[in-house]
């Protein structure tokens, strides 16, 4: 069973990985610490998590134990939309190393496609709490991205919820010198964005897939929406297999050959999310779990609605 998915540049990306979104400073360096002492290799992060110092804590202390060496594992970051002018990115790259205490990352994706005014505030609003977005577009972005690579501070570069459109605006770039590596989207049974992943695979892009779980912990959850982890197909796939609803979420990404990142701090899920790779989910049971698809978003981004850049106004 492949344990890991090639890139264009010819590194191999661990399948599956931790996230870090709201994993809270105080527990995520032991989340880290947990995710590696039980065999994972790959973290997720970003700077807009806040929590990127906490995680370099994590995987400095895997090292100077001996657990792993640097080389070993793939640590991913994101830039945020506040860092999208050319000259800035550079700058949010290195405080990501910083805080990491890394000499260079594996990978580094821009988060969104929509730039945001530069300044302190990574949520810029005006006085009637909308978005200030900066007048930036990504393929400068996307520049300053390819610097980061010859700089040797990464090692390669991709993008995050960009839709078919975006990421064919990059491919025909005049002048292009590195090709996204990869595209973090949201996706799950719910949302299982078969045509944006055959068109990425096409294009020799691998697909990560975000909120693999449903994110149930997500600040604007709301009663009725569904939730992924309680349902009862799910559930009775998890059964007969004996295994968790959470595994059968993840291994469904595996067969697809699509990267995953389950968040988690609990050191016991942690270790479960891991136990993918014993068991397989019969072509049937593939059909099926595609067969929920509802095109639903838990993370949907509001704020960007009113962005010329808004990723999620078109079919994928």
């Amino acid at each position: 069973m492949a344990t890991t998915v090639k890139l264009n540049t010819g590194a191999q990306m661990p399948i599956v990985g931790l996230g870090t979104w709201k994993s809270p400073p105080g527990k995520v360096a032991e989340a880290v610490k947990a995710a590696i002492a039980g065999g994972y290799r790959h973290i997720d992060g970003a700077f807009i998590y806040q929590n990127e110092a906490e995680v370099g804590e994590g995987v400095h202390a895997m090292i100077n134990e001996g657990v792993v060496k640097r080389e070993d594992l793939f640590i991913v970051s994101k830039l945020w939309c506040t860092f999208h002018e050319k000259p800035l990115v550079k700058q949010a790259c290195e405080k990501t190393l910083a805080d990491l205490k890394l000499d260079y990352l594996d990978l580094y994706l821009v988060h969104w496609p929509m730039g945001f005014k530069p300044g302190p505030d990574l949520f810029p609003m005006d006085s009637n709490g909308e978005t200030i977005f900066d007048n930036t577009y990504f393929l400068e972005t996307w520049e300053g991205m390819e610097e980061l690579v010859d700089a040797g501070l990464v090692k390669a570069v991709g993008i995050s919820n960009f839709n078919k459109d975006q990421i064919e605006v990059i491919l025909n770039k005049p002048g292009l010198k590195y090709k996204p590596v990869n595209n973090q989207i949201e996706c799950h049974p719910y949302l299982t964005q078969e045509k944006l992943i055959n068109y990425c695979h096409s294009q020799g892009i691998t697909v990560t897939a975000y909120s693999p779980l449903g994110s149930p912990d997500r600040p604007w959850a709301k009663p009725d929406d569904p939730s992924l982890l309680d349902d009862p197909s799910i559930k009775a796939i998890a059964d007969k297999h004996n295994k968790t609803s959470a595994q059968i979420l993840i291994r469904f990404h595996i067969q697809r050959n699509v990267i995953v990142i389950p968040k988690s701090i609990t050191p016991q899920r942690i270790q479960e999310n891991f136990q993918v790779f014993d068991f397989e989910l019969t072509e049937e049971e593939m059909k099926t779990i595609l067969g929920f698809n509802r095109n639903w978003r838990f993370c949907p981004m509001h704020w960007g609605l009113k962005h010329k850049d808004y990723p999620f106004n078109t079919e994928f």
